[in-house]
C-alpha cells in the first residue's frame, strides 16, 4: 500500500467508484466526495497528496473549489471534466490546476498522470535545492520561490517550469524539452498547456517585479530565461 492519499471529487458515484477501484489497485489510498462543499471540508481535514476534481458539481463547482484550495495549498490538482473546449481547459489551468483530463477517459491514462505528478513532487528532494537567477530565488525542497523578499505563490507545475528555465539562463527550451525537464517523461498533457503556464508565471512575476521580463518567447522555438534586466 502506497502512503499517498488521493481525493476523488465528482458528483457521479459510478465515476468515483471507477476511479477509486483503479487507484486502489495501484496501491493508493483514496478519499471520496460528491459535491464541492463536502470536498473542501474533507480536504482541509485529511490533506490528501493529490486531488482529482470534476468541474460541474452541486453546492460548490470545481473551479471555485480549485480557487479556494489554491488560496491555501499547492497540492497537485487534476481536473476531470466533460468540458473539452479549450477555454474551459485554460480556465482550469489559470486557476492553478496541474493537468486536465477530458471525459470519457482511460483510467490507466489517469493513473499514469497521477503517478507522474506524485513522482515529480517526490523527486524535488533529490534535485538541486536552491536556484538563484537575478532577483529570483527558488527553494525546491520547501517549494518556495521569491523575488527579493516577495514570495511567489506557485503551483507545483509552475514551480517546476520556472525552475527548469531559471536553472538554464540563456538557453532556449522548446515546449517538448520544457515538458521533459520540468514535468517528466510521463507527462501526457497538451504541449500547448505550457503557454498557459508561462502566461501565469509572467503575470505572477510582474506583480512582484513589473519591469523584469525574465521569460522571453523565442518565436516558433520555445522559451528562454534572462536573469539580467534589459534596458
Amino acid at each position: 500500500m502506497r502512503e499517498e492519499k488521493i481525493m476523488i471529487v465528482d458528483d457521479e458515484p459510478n465515476i468515483v467508484s471507477f476511479v477509486q477501484a483503479y487507484l486502489k489497485k495501484d496501491g493508493y489510498q483514496t478519499i471520496e466526495a460528491y459535491d464541492g462543499r463536502t470536498a473542501l471540508e474533507l480536504w482541509r481535514r485529511h490533506k490528501p497528496d493529490l486531488i482529482v476534481l470534476d468541474i460541474l458539481m452541486p453546492h460548490l463547482d470545481g473551479l471555485e473549489f480549485c480557487r479556494e484550495v489554491r488560496g491555501e495549498s499547492d497540492v497537485p490538482i487534476i481536473i476531470l471534466s466533460a468540458k473539452s473546449e479549450e477555454d474551459d481547459r485554460i480556465l482550469g489551468l489559470d486557476l492553478g490546476a496541474d493537468d486536465y483530463v477530458v471525459k470519457p477517459f482511460s483510467p490507466r491514462e489517469l493513473v499514469a498522470r497521477i503517478r507522474a505528478l506524485i513522482r515529480r513532487r517526490n523527486a524535488v528532494a533529490e534535485e538541486e535545492s536552491l536556484i538563484v537567477a537575478g532577483p529570483l530565488v527558488i527553494e525546491r525542497q520547501s517549494h518556495r520561490a521569491r523575488i527579493g523578499e516577495e514570495e511567489l505563490s506557485l503551483t507545483p507545475t509552475e514551480l517546476g517550469i520556472l525552475a527548469a528555465l531559471a536553472s538554464r539562463p540563456g538557453e532556449v527550451l522548446t515546449r517538448e524539452k520544457l515538458i521533459r525537464v520540468s514535468l517528466g517523461e510521463y507527462y501526457e498533457g497538451y504541449d500547448r498547456n505550457i503557454d498557459t503556464y508561462i502566461k501565469n508565471l509572467r503575470r505572477k512575476i510582474a506583480e512582484k517585479e513589473k519591469d523584469w521580463n525574465c521569460i522571453e518567447t523565442v518565436h516558433r522555438v520555445g522559451y528562454r530565461f534572462q536573469a539580467e534586466r534589459k534596458d
